[in-house]
């Protein structure tokens, strides 16, 4: 059985991974790559926090990647095998005109692979499938 507050955590990473693979598999004309980047950021942002959660430790409100994985790397050395490249400058900072970036395709694609590879991490360490968080719900 799940904790229902780590299942929360894990539904909302799962969205924000699923949005950004079903951009990152379209057509290079149609991908928009500062909405891959930025998914994927928030999926692994909070693919941490699930993590953290179930391990019972307080974080405080942030999107700062590293130091959420910092917190993970304390109380597990395997996280220190984890790149998540540049992937908190897409936090905020691509969202807004001001800061204007677009990134390349290539970036997209290397973000949802730190994506894939971080929710793959995450979910072995926690001994979840991906299944066990859709059964008896109702979407």
């Amino acid at each position: 059985m799940i904790d229902e507050v780590l299942k929360k955590w894990l539904i909302k990473a799962i969205e924000d991974f699923n949005a950004a693979e079903y951009i990152v598999n379209l057509s290079d004309e149609k991908i928009l790559t500062s909405i891959v980047c930025f998914h994927c950021q928030q999926a692994v942002e909070k693919l941490f926090k699930a993590y953290l959660v179930a391990k019972k430790i307080d974080f405080a409100k942030t999107h700062d990647l590293e130091l959420l994985l910092k917190f993970c790397v304390d109380l597990d050395n395997e996280f220190k095998n984890i790149s998540i490249d540049h992937l908190s400058d897409y936090a905020v900072e691509i969202r807004y005109p001001d800061e204007f970036y677009m990134p390349s395709i290539e970036e997209a694609k290397k973000c949802f692979e730190i994506a894939s590879n971080v929710k793959d991490f995450i979910f072995k360490k926690l001994g979840i499938k991906e299944g066990d968080l859709v059964k008896n719900e109702k979407r």
